[in-house]
C-alpha cells in the first residue's frame, strides 16, 4: 500500500503531500523518505532556504522511527540537498530550477511502415537522454576556457591536465571510494586509448589477459592488437570462476565489478575479496573497468573495487553516459607499480583527450554541476528502467525473460527464437533494438536501451515491437 501524508494543523509551514512512502517494497523507509525530499528540491517544490521539519516532528507525523527519519536527513545532508544549522535546524541548501519534462509522443504511421533509416523508437545503447544534457551550461564553460588564450595556445599535460587530475581525485573518492591523488591519475579520450596505453605498462604480467564469459569486445578488440592471448573465464552464480582462475596462471584480469557481462548485477562483497585475494596470491593486476558505475539509480552504488586495494587495481573511469558521449574523456588510476613504469614513458605519448574539453569538465566538477548532474540522471534513468520493465512485462508476459543491465542502461528481452530476425523486422517498424548472438539457439535476446529515448515514447516503442515479434511467428 502506498501512503501520502499530508500535515495541515494550524500554525503549521510544512505540508507533507509530496512523500510517498510504501511498506510492502524492499526499498527501505529512509531510502523513499529520502528520494521523496530529493525530488522535491530539484523539482522546485522545496525552494532554497526552506525549513523542513524537526527529526523528531517529521518522525511523529509520518509514523516512523527517528532513526529512519535521520539517515534520511544524513543522506541529503551529505548529497548536498539540505544544511543542518546548529540551533536552528534543517534547511534546503540547494536552488535548483524546474526541469520541463514535457516530451511529444511519436506514433507508428498505420498505412505504411518506415523505411529503415527512418527510426522513431531508438531503443540503442549509444545515446543519452537529450534534455538531461545540458548543453547551454556546458558551452559556457567552453567559451570560458577559449577566452583563456595563453592557455589554449600552449600543448596540454601528456598525463592530462592537472586541474582535471585534481578535479577527479576529489569526485572518484566522492562517488566510487577511489583511492587516488593527483599524480596517479591519468586522462585519455576513453577507455580504448588509455588500455592501449596500459597495454604498453604491462610487460612483466605475462601476454594473457583473463575476461568474464561474454567478454567486453572493445577490451578485446585493443589486447588482441597488442599482442595479448585473451582467455574467457567460466562463470559461477556470483560471477567469475575464482578456482577456474587460479588454474590459468594469468596475471591480469579485466573485470568490471559494478555489472556482471551475463546477469547484470553488481559483484558481491565477498568475491570482491576473493579476486583481491587471488591478485595479492599470484602477484597478478586486475583492471577494473568500472563503466557508469555511479549510475545506479534502483540500488545504492558499491564502492569500486581500487578503494579496498589501491596495489593491485587498475582503474578505469569514463563520461558517455554522465555527460555527452561527444565528449570523449577517460581517466585511469595506476597502482604504484604501473605508475613507475608510466612516468618514466610519460613524455613519449601524446594526449589524446583535448585540453579545452579537459579544462571545461574541471570547473563543470569544481563548481559542483557533475554532482547534481549525476543525482538528476539517476531519477531520470530510474524513472524509465521502471516504465520499460513494466511496459515489456504487461506486453510480453510470460512468454518473455526480462533482465535489468542497470550499469549499461538497458534490459535483454529473451524471446523464444523464431528463426526470424526480429530486429531487422523492427527496424523497418521504426523500432531500433540490438540483436545479441547466444549460444542458444533456442533462444533470440534483444538488448534494448533506454538512456536516449524519450520517456512518452516507451510505451508505443514496446507496443511496436511487440506487434513485430507476433508478426514473426
Amino acid at each position: 500500500m502506498i501512503e501520502y501524508y499530508q500535515q495541515k494543523k494550524a500554525g503549521e509551514t510544512m505540508t507533507y503531500d509530496f512523500i510517498e512512502l510504501q511498506h510492502n517494497t524492499p526499498i527501505p523507509l529512509y531510502q523513499q523518505l529520502y528520494n521523496s525530499i530529493s525530488s522535491a528540491i530539484e523539482n522546485g517544490n522545496l525552494p532554497q532556504g526552506t525549513k523542513l521539519p524537526s527529526i523528531r516532528k517529521l518522525s511523529e507525523d509520518l509514523h516512523l522511527s527517528r532513526t529512519t527519519v535521520e539517515s534520511a536527513y544524513q543522506q541529503l545532508c551529505v548529497e548536498g540537498f539540505i544544511v543542518s544549522r546548529p540551533q536552528s535546524g534543517y534547511f534546503v541548501h540547494i536552488n535548483t530550477s524546474v526541469m520541463s519534462k514535457s516530451k511529444t509522443v511519436k506514433s507508428v504511421p498505420e498505412k505504411s511502415k518506415p523505411s529503415e533509416s527512418e527510426i522513431l523508437y531508438n531503443l540503442g545503447s549509444d545515446c543519452i537522454d537529450s534534455d538531461s544534457a545540458d548543453i547551454k551550461l556546458w558551452r559556457s564553460h567552453i567559451k570560458d576556457i577559449l577566452k583563456k588564450q595563453n592557455i589554449i595556445t600552449s600543448y596540454g599535460e601528456a598525463q592530462g591536465e592537472r586541474e582535471l587530475r585534481n578535479a577527479l581525485s576529489f569526485y572518484s573518492y566522492a562517488v566510487r571510494g577511489v583511492e587516488s591523488d593527483e599524480d596517479s591519475i591519468v586522462i585519455g579520450a576513453g577507455t580504448q586509448p588509455l588500455l592501449y596505453l596500459l597495454c604498453g605498462l604491462m610487460d612483466g604480467y605475462g601476454r594473457s589477459i583473463a575476461l568474464e564469459k561474454g567478454g567486453f569486445s572493445r577490451a578485446e578488440q585493443v589486447f588482441s592488437d597488442c599482442g595479448y592471448d585473451i582467455v574467457h573465464i567460466d562463470d559461477d552464480s556470483d560471477g567469475i570462476n575464482i578456482n577456474e582462475l587460479y588454474k590459468t596462471n594469468i596475471k591480469i584480469l579485466f573485470v568490471n565489478p559494478s555489472g556482471n557481462l551475463i546477469t547484470g548485477q553488481p559483484m558481491r562483497m565477498n568475491k570482491r575479496y576473493e579476486l583481491l585475494r587471488w591478485a595479492e596470491e599470484t602477484e597478478s593486476i586486475i583492471i577494473e573497468d568500472d563503466y557508469n558505475g555511479e549510475l545506479r539509480y534502483s540500488s545504492r552504488p558499491i564502492p569500486a573495487l581500487q578503494g579496498t586495494d589501491s596495489g593491485r587495481v587498475v582503474y578505469i573511469g569514463s563520461f558517455s553516459k554522465l555527460l555527452l558521449p561527444s565528449v570523449r574523456i577517460g581517466y585511469m588510476v595506476l597502482p604504484p607499480s604501473l605508475l613507475e613504469i608510466y612516468r618514466k614513458k610519460a613524455n613519449l605519448y601524446n594526449q589524446t583527450a583535448s585540453k579545452i574539453e579537459q579544462l571545461a569538465l574541471a570547473q563543470y566538477i569544481h563548481n559542483g554541476q557533475l554532482d547534481r548532474q549525476l543525482r538528476r540522471l539517476r531519477k531520470i534513468y530510474g524513472e524509465k528502467c521502471s516504465v520499460l520493465t513494466e511496459s515489456l512485462k504487461n506486453h510480453f508476459g510470460k512468454n518473455a525473460e526480462i533482465t535489468l543491465y542497470e550499469n549499461t542502461l538497458c534490459v535483454t528481452l529473451t524471446l523464444k527464437n523464431t528463426g526470424i530476425d526480429i530486429a531487422e523486422n523492427a527496424e523497418k517498424r521504426g523500432v531500433r533494438v540490438t540483436h545479441i548472438n547466444s549460444d542458444d539457439k533456442e533462444k533470440y535476446i534483444l538488448k534494448l536501451g533506454f538512456a536516449g529515448i524519450p520517456l512518452n515514447d516507451i510505451e508505443p516503442a514496446v507496443k511496436a515491437l511487440k506487434a513485430t515479434v507476433d508478426e514473426c511467428k
